[in-house]
């Protein structure tokens, strides 16, 4: 899924531009701001992948919100794209800002649309390539470290204080972590938490077979440990393997 963020202060510009991007795909979250605090408290509850952002917004400007998202670690790189009548704003955005690109007002269809696409494509195509490159590394209770792949981690488990971290290739004893300090060094939207034990990766499930009314099994491909579901985390699991 992926999520958008539209800022512009014009309600019905921005109502038109919003129904240009949702006919290019059903499978888009389009958010809506009319200004720079809306935009700031969306993106902070909710990951934005790519923005279009008017130069003139109600109390500051487009760059000035562009300038704070760039501001935040994991907006960094993520493209955005000005929505302007003003061209001699566009060298500053392009130096300044590293914006992806530029639409002039009036919006046209065609053009919104071929933009999202390409967004689209790109967006997908950079988050394959971040997952297949991003590793983890932690320190084993023998001292030593260890480097992995995040998707090669199928599911981790504390047990008596005890962490565990199955993956394809081995398991490894942690030394002195709990599951929510694992999930933040990870930070990978595929490895949730399923149980007060258990953290997995979305990836590798298998099948879920219920033990209870208030309890899963978690059965992985290529693995024969098992991981638990709890009644607190069954929805989002259950959406994710769906």
């Amino acid at each position: 899924m992926v999520n958008i963020l539209v800022v512009e202060d014009d309600s019905k510009q921005r109502e038109n531009i919003v129904k240009m991007i949702q006919g290019v795909d059903g499978d888009l979250n389009v958010y809506e701001a009319e200004s720079k605090e809306q935009a700031i408290k969306t993106l902070q509850e909710t990951y934005i992948n790519f923005f279009y952002i008017d130069i003139s917004l109600k109390n500051s400007s487009g760059l000035e919100l562009a300038f704070e998202i760039r501001k935040m670690g994991k907006y960094k790189f993520n493209w955005i794209v000005f929505i302007t009548t003003h061209i001699q704003y566009m060298l500053q955005a392009f130096k300044e800002i590293h914006c992806y690109d530029y639409i002039i007002k009036p919006y046209d269809k065609d053009e919104v649309i071929k933009m999202t696409k390409e967004l689209i494509e790109g967006s997908h195509i950079h988050r394959e390539q971040e997952k297949k490159d991003k590793h983890v590394i932690f320190d084993l209770k023998n001292g030593i470290n260890i480097k992995l792949n995040v998707d090669e981690i199928i599911f981790i488990e504390i047990n008596l204080r005890i962490m565990t971290v199955h993956t394809q290739n081995g398991n490894y004893e942690v030394k002195k972590l709990s599951l929510n300090k694992a999930l933040k060094i990870i930070n990978c939207d595929n490895i949730v938490q399923s149980h007060k034990s258990f953290v997995i990766n979305t990836n590798h499930i298998k099948k879920i077979e219920s033990i209870s009314s208030k309890l899963w099994k978690i059965n992985f491909s290529n693995c024969k440990e098992k991981a638990f579901l709890s009644y607190k985390f069954k929805d989002v699991i259950m959406e994710r393997f769906k």
